[in-house]
């Protein structure tokens, strides 16, 4: 049976996973955490997109805070493994209301938080780097005072879709520069989707001067590959919902066209009900 941990546990166990090197996978709902947990991750993170669909809404903080939160409290009930909570942009336009937002998943069971600086509005992509920074202490703040270690991803879209520089050598300064206010402000990593590029990575990691966190994209350098590169963590994204749901679209497909359906490597249905019948160990 796996031992059941504390939250302060957890968040120990988190910190320690990055300074070995973690390779994270994405859930999107109970069961797919625990399928990942079955699967032998030693931590699991959600993906905001992935959640978003599943629950029926567009990525980028369209569904409602509180359903957002009673889908993570289903995912942690699940599982007896560390989950990091994606909060995209805290669900909230002020700080105050991002520490509401972490004070909220960490109640809840969390050890770890992504907060983003992406606004999605294309004429202001970024955030102001002093809000963002106000954002990201008041997120650190809430998490001290409930006493919890908690591991503060900061993102920026810099290398995902929000800087228009001039050059590469423009977004690096850029990432560069937001990355050290960010670790400056509490965040224990700075998450830079979109970045693939092996070279780039190991600049970045060397300026920073504090861990790196990407997002893998399925064609780029390998999980392993980014790690000997400098990142500490290497993270699906939405990849794994997307896949699977490619998946299920196929094999529609196919039950309608040949009236049968081919489904090596599927689960059980009792093993899937014995996740639910018993506890998450």
């Amino acid at each position: 049976m796996t031992q059941f941990r504390t939250q302060p546990q957890h968040a120990h166990l988190l910190r320690a996973l990055h300074e070995r090197g973690l390779i994270l996978p994405c859930a999107w709902d109970a069961v797919s955490a625990r399928a990942l947990q079955q699967a032998g991750s030693p931590a699991i993170g959600t993906s905001s997109a992935a959640v978003a669909f599943a629950l029926g809404f567009p990525d980028g903080q369209v569904a409602p805070r509180d359903t957002l939160l009673a889908a993570l409290e289903r995912t942690l009930n699940a599982v007896t493994v560390p989950v990091t909570a994606d909060l995209e942009g805290g669900y909230a336009d002020t700080p105050q209301g991002v520490a509401d937002t972490v004070r909220a998943a960490l109640s809840l069971g969390a050890a770890g938080l992504n907060l983003e600086d992406a606004t999605g509005q294309p004429d202001r992509p970024l955030l102001p780097v002093d809000q963002q920074v106000d954002r990201l202490r008041a997120a650190r703040a809430a998490a001290d005072a409930l006493g919890v270690l908690a591991y503060l991803n900061a993102r920026t879209d810099t290398y995902l879709s929000g800087y228009d520089g001039d050059t590469d050598t423009d977004r690096l300064d850029e990432t560069v520069r937001r990355g050290r206010a960010y670790l400056r402000a509490g965040a224990d990593s700075v998450f830079v989707p979109g970045l693939t590029d092996l070279g780039t990575l190991r600049t970045l990691r060397d300026r920073l001067g504090g861990p790196l966190a990407v997002m893998h994209v399925p064609g780029g350098p390998d999980a392993h590959t980014l790690l000997r590169a400098g990142a500490s963590r290497v993270s699906t994204g939405p990849s794994l919902f997307l896949a699977a749901l490619g998946h299920a679209a196929t094999l529609s497909a196919q039950f309608r066209e040949r009236g049968t359906l081919d489904t090596p490597g599927a689960l059980p249905f009792g093993t899937v009900q014995g996740w639910f019948s018993h506890s998450p160990a």
